[in-house]
């Protein structure tokens, strides 16, 4: 394991490599926190995050996680209908979700109705609307400042251009201070249409894992050592942090350059 300034990271030789380490991490967590409070409020991404969970379907995990306790929320989505291809939720859902014994009343996707028609603004409305409601439910706690929920674990992805949920490089979506959850319409990686986590509630999270694995552009390992050697601050994966822990998993040809 590595470290530079806040951030630490693993380099793996094989997807299955990383994809078991995930597994451990995610169950410690989820024992760690189901024993502290009850619940284990965890953040999934796009991309091939649910594909590297593939481990946490397996013994000694399916059969030993508390499921039932799991509260389960998405960093960003793609504003289609929930059976859309491009669905995060369905590529969730599909490939995860519907494989344990998490209840449906704890699954948090964006709204069904806004969703298929496309309304991203009123959909990221709704969905920070959802997370102040169980926030007053005593379900997500605020962070220390007072002023963002703190999710327990959220399991990020990154671009090859450096973007992470749907906050990308040049795009006004990373300042966004004054909400928890916003939108956009024009994103540089189709569908246009998403909603997003602003960076303070990423980076509130206690704990912040990035997973790049399996990207063969040639910008990819370009950004990551950008990241990791500059800290250029016009690649928002640079912004990421966490409360407790910020964990970078990389395989090898993402940390090629470093």
């Amino acid at each position: 394991m590595a470290e530079a300034r806040h951030r630490k990271w693993h380099v793996f030789q094989t997807k299955d490599e990383l994809s078991v380490a995930m597994a451990k991490y995610t169950a410690h967590l989820s024992a760690k926190f189901c024993k502290e409070k009850g619940l284990f409020t965890v953040v999934l991404s796009g991309g091939g995050l649910i594909d590297w969970l593939c481990k946490l379907l397996e013994p000694p995990y399916k059969d030993s996680i508390e499921w039932s306790k799991w509260h389960v929320f998405w960093v960003d989505e793609r504003v289609c209908a929930y059976e859309d291809p491009d669905s995060n939720y369905k590529l969730a859902m599909d490939g995860f979700l519907s494989k344990v014994g998490i209840p449906n009343k704890n699954i948090y996707a964006i709204d069904k109705h806004y969703a298929a028609d496309g309304n991203a603004e009123h959909c990221a409305a709704l969905y920070e609307e959802c997370l102040r409601n169980l926030v007053k439910q005593n379900i997500l706690p605020l962070c220390p400042n007072g002023k963002y929920p703190q999710f327990d674990l959220q399991l990020l992805g990154m671009g090859p251009d450096g973007h992470m949920a749907s906050l990308f490089p040049g795009h006004p979506q990373i300042n966004v201070k004054d909400k928890w959850v916003t939108h956009i319409t024009d994103s540089p990686k189709l569908p246009p249409r998403r909603i997003t986590f602003t960076l303070p509630v990423i980076n509130s999270a206690s704990y912040n894992l990035m997973a790049v694995c399996d990207d063969h552009t040639e910008q990819c390992p370009r950004s990551i050592a950008d990241i990791f050697k500059h800290n250029n601050l016009a690649l928002p994966a640079s912004h990421l942090t966490a409360h407790v822990e910020t964990m970078w998993y990389l395989d090898k040809a993402a940390a090629s350059l470093l």
